[in-house]
């Protein structure tokens, strides 16, 4: 099956601490263990399988192996940018997914297509999570059944697909407005899962009714899927792992 790729690269305007810290302008060439983040994905990209030119978006300048798509007002803008009139289906995934390999986008793929979801997005449980590195902070969703991270993994089958993207875009700016969010999202929905009622299952089944397309998460058995590169702590832990993993080669 043939595919598109879009690695969303952009960042919000102004100083960024990361790149400060890394002495670099932008995040997308942040180096991990001496090789530039997005260097790092898409290498696990093409292991995969996935062919390029991978679609960039946000990064200002050309690179070879990629097509620059311009970024957009925060990254949900951004990636229906990027998504744009052509072809489905598409993978998504972002410049700091410093720890991505092969297996996880094979992973994730098959469990996508297999959800036959119109949308399909990679979540990591808190328990797969914290068994490997305790020490990790990541920001969980806390369902009856399940606590999960999201991985920076999505999968758009169709145009129809599009409209979790859509729903997404409306609502990020309400992010830091928690009664208005919860108008967008659903009063009664919110209260259920506040009150810890509401299964992950019932969550999708509701969220799908909601934007009028099939939407499905694929939970991955990889805790470092779940780690991307936001803060100097991040970067020490992935720098960690990623030593750990050349010595066990």
């Amino acid at each position: 099956m043939s595919r598109r790729t879009i690695i969303l690269a952009g960042q919000r305007p102004g100083p960024d601490a990361l790149c400060i810290h890394a002495d670099v302008p932008f995040k997308a060439d942040i180096p991990i263990a001496g090789v530039p983040m997005l260097d790092r994905v898409a290498g696990a990209l093409s292991e995969a399988g996935l062919t390029q030119p991978y679609i960039l978006s946000g990064y200002p300048h050309a690179r070879e192996g990629f097509e620059r798509a311009e970024g957009g007002c925060g990254p949900a803008d951004s990636a229906m940018m990027a998504v744009g009139a052509g072809t489905f289906p598409v993978l998504m995934t972002t410049c700091d997914h410093a720890l991505l390999t092969p297996d996880m986008v094979r992973d994730f793929l098959a469990g996508a297509e297999a959800s036959g979801a119109d949308f399909a997005v990679g979540l990591a449980s808190r328990e797969t999570i914290q068994a490997r590195y305790p020490e990790t902070k990541r920001t969980y969703l806390c369902f009856r059944d399940v606590a999960v991270s999201g991985c920076n993994l999505f999968y758009i089958r169709n145009a129809a697909g599009l409209a979790a993207i859509e729903f997404w875009r409306d609502a990020q700016h309400l992010r830091k407005q928690p009664l208005k969010l919860a108008s967008k999202i659903g009063t009664r929905i919110t209260i259920r899962y506040a009150l810890g009622r509401l299964t992950m299952k019932d969550a999708f089944a509701y969220g799908s009714q909601r934007i009028g397309a099939v939407a499905a998460p694929v939970l991955l058995d990889h805790a470092e899927a779940a780690i991307d590169v936001d803060s100097p702590a991040d970067l020490a832990l992935v720098e960690d792992i990623l030593l750990r993993r050349q010595k066990a080669v």
